[in-house]
């Protein structure tokens, strides 16, 4: 796959911008995600020794929560973040 991408890449030059932000876009998405994975406190990767790792945010600590406003039969503002603390 990889000589392939080179082989058009020396055919074509105009292609070497594509292959660079498509391989950056994909390189930076796998990032994010691991970022998520790994440092978010809504993902517990240890169940047995800490099943609830949100509950041990201290109290100076901001946690946003995401809720949806219900009035009248139809919803209103259903992307509204909140702070608790």
């Amino acid at each position: 796959m990889l000589r392939q991408i080179i082989g058009q890449a020396k055919k074509h030059p105009s292609l070497i911008p594509l292959f660079v932000f498509i391989g950056a876009g994909g390189t930076g998405a796998a990032l994010y995600v691991m970022r998520l994975a790994l440092f978010n406190p809504d993902v517990s990767w240890d169940r047995k020794n800490n099943p609830e790792p949100w509950n041990k945010l201290g109290p100076n600590e901001q946690y946003k929560v995401r809720y949806n406003i219900v009035q009248h039969g139809w919803k209103a503002d259903c992307n509204r973040s909140v702070a608790l603390w």
